[in-house]
């Protein structure tokens, strides 16, 4: 079965395709990672939504935000591998696409996001720059790491 990538506006995801997203956060923000936060946090109804599928499964997805929504910068947020389909390099792929995505939508923005601090080493060979100290955010050590506009993933 092939892969397809969809990007999406909130308003164009199908109430199945909204569901597989809302359900792949869950499993692995919550369930996998045992951490209580709000998920539904009013920001996907201004998204864009990336996502890669294989039939009918989400096998991974992020969202993209405009500058000002969340932080000055664009975002990419919601970063998340379904487990059966970790090791493919997906999540490599995924950011990409988001980097790409937020580069041509808002040319003049930087990229922030707020990642898990393990994964540090996994954005900096995606070009992104720590630019904080560690912190805890809903009990995970994150880092905030920004892409200069002037950067270019490989």
């Amino acid at each position: 079965m092939s892969m397809r990538w969809l990007v999406a506006d909130f308003d164009e995801l199908t109430n199945r395709e909204l569901y597989e997203v809302l359900r792949l956060r869950q499993e692995v923000f919550a369930v996998e990672q045992t951490c209580v936060y709000q998920d539904a946090d009013g920001l996907d109804m201004e998204a864009v939504h990336i996502g890669c599928w294989e039939g009918e499964s989400l096998l991974a997805y992020q969202r993209c935000l405009p500058p000002g929504l969340q932080e000055t910068e664009s975002t990419l947020g919601r970063i998340v591998v379904a487990t059966a389909a970790r090791g493919r390099d997906l999540g490599r792929e995924l950011v990409r696409r988001g980097i790409e995505h937020n580069q041509q939508r808002w040319p003049d923005q930087d990229i922030r996001i707020h990642a898990q601090a393990h994964l540090e080493k996994f954005y900096n060979e995606l070009g992104f720059v720590t630019d904080s100290d560690v912190y805890q955010l809903d009990d995970i050590p994150h880092l905030e790491m920004v892409l200069s506009r002037l950067g270019k993933p490989d």
